[in-house]
């Protein structure tokens, strides 16, 4: 919740630096709002991790339990042997151990899946994208001045004098 309340109190500073003309510090804005909201993100991503832990924890107390009931049922089987087959009872039994198997490779594959997920740079479309989303909401037009301004710029008029000097600088 904090981290979501620090992503919107950046796109407020990103909407009064284009009310400023000032194109850098809202791309500044726009990118900490960015990492703001994908820390937020981040946080969910790791609360459902935890949730999953605890159900794995409660799965293994289940399992235990389980345990318990199984070595009862072995002795019922070492009875029951001496009347079935005994490659029936391993087959139902390395059906079961496969089954297991199987279940812990889906988790670990997307516990994986889910840590690799998270980035920890801001691309600039995302930050483009922002900028230009805050400008529409609030009628702003800064589309001329957002594509001409170079990365080192500060604001919309150093864009032209810097433009100047570097072509000056290059002959």
């Amino acid at each position: 919740k904090k981290a979501e309340k620090d992503s919107k109190a950046e796109q407020a500073k990103v909407k009064k630096a284009l009310q400023q003309k000032n194109v850098e510090c809202a791309r500044v804005y726009a990118e900490n709002a960015i990492r703001k909201k994908n820390e937020g993100l981040n946080w969910l991503r790791m609360s459902s991790r935890v949730d999953a832990v605890a159900s794995k924890v409660q799965t293994a107390v289940t399992m235990k339990g389980v345990t318990k009931n199984m070595a009862q049922v072995t002795k019922a089987l070492d009875k029951a042997l001496s009347s079935m087959d005994l490659q029936k009872v391993s087959a139902v039994m390395d059906k079961f151990e496969q089954q297991v198997q199987n279940l812990d490779v889906h988790t670990s594959v997307m516990e994986d899946s889910m840590s690799s997920a998270t980035t920890l740079t801001t691309p600039q479309e995302q930050v483009d994208s922002l900028i230009v989303q805050i400008a529409e909401e609030n009628g702003l037009e800064i589309m001329d001045q957002l594509s001409q301004l170079p990365e080192g710029a500060s604001a919309v008029g150093e864009s032209s004098v810097r433009t100047q000097e570097d072509q000056l600088s290059r002959r």
